[in-house]
């Protein structure tokens, strides 16, 4: 089912982590409905306490679009005891698309309140689309657990430096663990693992991704429906495959650590060729609504 190798095996295996010297373009950020001028971007940068969403946008239109406007309204009201409206925020982000140029995009919305201020900022960064690259994936465990971690928000520096420990050691991405080896998240996806019969969830405080939420909808629509479960690093070995998911795609995971999944073996293989094909179609069968 999976196997063990030592770090000295997985050192030959895997070697060192790639590295770029390339860099993405800057975004086109608005505020507020205008382009982002020095003292709009003081707000993120001298008062970087707010919340925001990811998304993908597709000929201007949204999977999940909904579960992204409640996203923002939820974290809005916790934060800040505002609201947010979400169709400020849809003619926003339609207006930062037509100063980017794009209707294929990635798409980040930010809301912040400034000291002495009353409604909310909005900010909006425009980027080129993007898509899970193909590939397994390898994630390192690590010891941290975000606070606070159904609400989405920037400048999470645990995760951004354990994602940065991951990739030094020749891994993917890092998996957030609680105490006890208790698997929550990944650093910047949410994972799931196949126990030959249901997707399991990890039943831990975590952010509930909106492809998470929409694979839930699709599976259980199709007649899958996935369960939540305790998982741990101890218990890894039970699963026959585990994957991650989020804003930019799904993709299969090879390994945790030391334990490899499908290791070469053709039935395992297929059969988790299978499970991500109906992952697929149940993201697929999400409706992409109009922004």
């Amino acid at each position: 089912m999976v196997e063990v190798k030592s770090p000295a095996e997985e050192a030959a295996i895997y070697g060192c982590p790639m590295t770029t010297t390339t860099s993405p373009p800057p975004p086109y950020v608005e505020m507020d409905g205008h382009p982002a001028t020095e003292d709009d971007l003081r707000v993120p940068a001298l008062f970087g306490f707010g919340h925001f969403t990811a998304m993908q946008v597709r000929d201007r239109k949204v999977r999940g679009l909904g579960l992204h406007l409640g996203r923002l309204e939820g974290a809005n009201r916790e934060l800040f005891q505002l609201p947010l409206d979400g169709g400020r925020v849809r003619e926003l982000v339609r207006h930062a698309l037509d100063g980017a140029g794009l209707r294929d995009a990635s798409v980040r919305v930010h809301g912040f309140l400034p000291p002495g201020e009353s409604r909310t900022r909005v900010m909006v960064t425009v980027r080129e689309p993007a898509a899970m690259a193909p590939g397994t994936r390898s994630l390192m465990s690590v010891p941290y657990a975000r606070a606070v971690p159904h609400i989405k928000r920037p400048g999470e520096f645990g995760q951004t430096y354990y994602g940065m420990l991951a990739a030094r050691a020749g891994f993917d991405e890092a998996l957030l663990t609680a105490p006890g080896g208790v698997v929550t998240e990944g650093a910047v996806t949410n994972v799931g693992f196949w126990d030959g019969t249901s997707v399991v969830w990890p039943d831990a405080p975590a952010l509930i991704g909106i492809t998470m939420a929409l694979l839930e909808r699709g599976l259980a629509a199709a007649g899958e429906p996935s369960v939540r479960r305790a998982v741990t690093l101890d218990g890894l070995g039970a699963y026959r495959g585990a994957f991650i998911c989020n804003s930019q795609g799904i993709a299969p995971v090879r390994r945790i650590d030391a334990v490899e999944f499908t290791s070469g073996d053709g039935e395992l293989e297929g059969e988790m060729v299978g499970v991500m094909e109906r992952l697929e179609a149940a993201y697929g069968s999400a409706s992409a609504d109009p922004l």
